[in-house]
C-alpha cells in the first residue's frame, strides 16, 4: 500500500511537472531589418536575416538568374500585410492601411500598424498576417548580407526549427493555459484578437481585450476549459511514437471595429506574444531513438514542408510578378534623362 502511494505521488509531480511552462511565441523587436540595402536607397534596410526565405526554387524555369536572385523575403516588419473586410476594400482605406517598423524607447523596435476603417456606421475588421505563413519545419541556414541563402546544420524536423526561440513557431504545445500580448493603446475603442495555428493546420482566434487604454499593457486570455486540479482531469495514454510533437505557431492580429464607434485611422504598436502552456511531452532520456531507426515523421513532415513552401512561393512569384508590371514614374526634369533624350534625338536626326 505504501509502494503504491508513493507511485501516485510520483506521478501526480510529473503530471504536475507539465503545467505552466512560459515562452515567447514571437518578439517583435527581432524582426527589424538588418540586410539586403533597398535598390534605390543604399542606406534603407529592407529584410530580417534569421527569417529569410527563397521562393525562387518553385517560381518555374522562364525567371532570368538576375529574376531568381531577388525573389527572396522575410518577416522584417515592414513586409507585414494588412487585410481589411471585403466591404472596406476601397482604394483610400487600402491605401491607408499598412505596417511599419516603430522606434522604440523601451523596446527599441516594435510593430507598428495603421489602418483606416471606413468612417460609415457599420462593422469592420483588418487582419494584420506576416507576409507569408510561418513554417513549423524551416532548417537552419546561413544568410549572407545580400540575402543569400546558404543550408546550415539540421532539417528543421528532427532539430529545432529556424522559426522557433520568438520568431512565430512554438513546439511541444499541449493545452493552453493563457495567452499574453504587450500591446500600446491609444484609447482606441477596437478590440483585439491572436490568431493561432496548430500543428493539424486548424486556425484559433483567441478574443484579447479591447485596446482602450493609454501606454503599454498587457491584454491576457485565460483558458476557460483549463483544468489546474491534475485529479479532475481526463487523462489519456497517446502512443509517444510516431506521433510528431503538437506545435502552435502565429497567424495574425484580428482588430475589429464596432459600427457604433468611431471609425477613419486606427493606430496599433504591438511588442511580443506569451504563452503559459502544458508540455504536450516531457523529455525524457529514451533508450532507442525511435525516429533514427524508422524515419516516420521525417517523412511525413519532409511532405508537410514541400507543401507549405510551394503554397507560400506561388503566392510569392504572383506578387513578384504584379510588381514588375507596376508602372514606373519618370522624372522628366532630371537632366540626365534630358541629356539622354537629347543624344537619341541628335542620333535620329543624322
Amino acid at each position: 500500500m505504501k509502494r503504491m502511494l508513493i507511485l501516485v505521488a510520483i506521478a501526480l509531480l510529473l503530471a504536475g511537472s507539465l503545467f505552466a511552462d512560459e515562452a515567447v511565441l514571437i518578439d517583435f523587436s527581432l524582426l527589424k531589418a538588418d540586410i539586403v540595402p533597398d535598390a534605390n536607397n543604399p542606406d534603407v534596410l529592407t529584410h530580417n536575416r534569421q527569417t529569410m526565405m527563397d521562393y525562387s526554387q518553385v517560381a518555374g524555369g522562364s525567371f532570368t538568374a538576375d529574376q531568381r536572385q531577388v525573389m527572396k523575403t522575410s518577416l522584417a516588419i515592414n513586409n507585414w500585410e494588412v487585410l481589411l473586410a471585403s466591404s472596406s476594400r476601397n482604394v483610400e482605406n487600402m491605401v491607408n492601411s499598412f505596417v511599419r517598423e516603430a522606434p522604440s524607447k523601451q523596446y527599441d523596435t516594435v510593430l507598428g500598424v495603421r489602418v483606416h476603417f471606413p468612417v460609415e456606421p457599420y462593422n469592420s475588421w483588418a487582419l494584420i498576417k506576416p507576409p507569408f505563413e510561418i513554417p513549423a519545419f524551416e532548417p537552419q541556414a546561413n544568410v549572407q548580407d545580400d540575402g543569400t541563402i546558404e543550408e546550415g546544420e539540421g532539417d528543421g524536423i528532427t532539430g529545432p526549427s529556424r522559426f522557433e526561440n520568438n520568431y512565430g513557431v512554438l513546439k511541444n504545445v499541449g493545452t493552453i493555459k493563457s495567452l499574453v500580448v504587450n500591446a500600446y493603446g491609444l484609447n482606441f475603442p477596437h478590440s483585439l484578437s491572436t490568431i493561432l495555428i496548430d500543428s493539424t493546420g486548424a486556425q484559433k482566434t483567441l478574443f484579447m481585450g479591447y485596446l482602450n487604454y493609454d501606454g503599454w499593457g498587457e491584454l491576457i486570455w485565460n483558458n476557460p476549459a483549463y483544468v489546474q486540479e491534475v485529479r479532475n482531469r481526463d487523462l489519456r495514454l497517446y502512443p509517444l511514437y510516431p506521433d510528431s510533437t503538437p506545435f502552435i505557431k502565429f497567424g495574425g492580429f484580428l482588430v475589429q471595429r464596432d459600427a457604433a464607434r468611431q471609425g477613419g485611422d486606427f493606430i496599433g504598436y504591438f511588442k511580443d506574444i506569451r504563452v503559459v502552456y502544458d508540455k504536450a511531452v516531457l523529455d525524457t532520456d529514451r533508450d532507442i531513438e525511435d525516429e533514427s531507426l524508422w524515419r516516420i515523421i521525417y517523412d511525413r513532415e519532409s511532405a508537410r514542408k514541400t507543401w507549405e513552401m510551394e503554397r507560400f512561393g506561388h503566392e510569392q512569384v504572383l506578387r513578384y510578378l504584379d510588381t514588375q508590371k507596376q508602372a514606373r514614374e519618370l522624372n522628366f526634369n532630371d537632366p540626365q534623362r534630358r541629356q539622354q533624350e537629347q543624344q537619341e534625338q541628335q542620333q535620329q536626326q543624322q
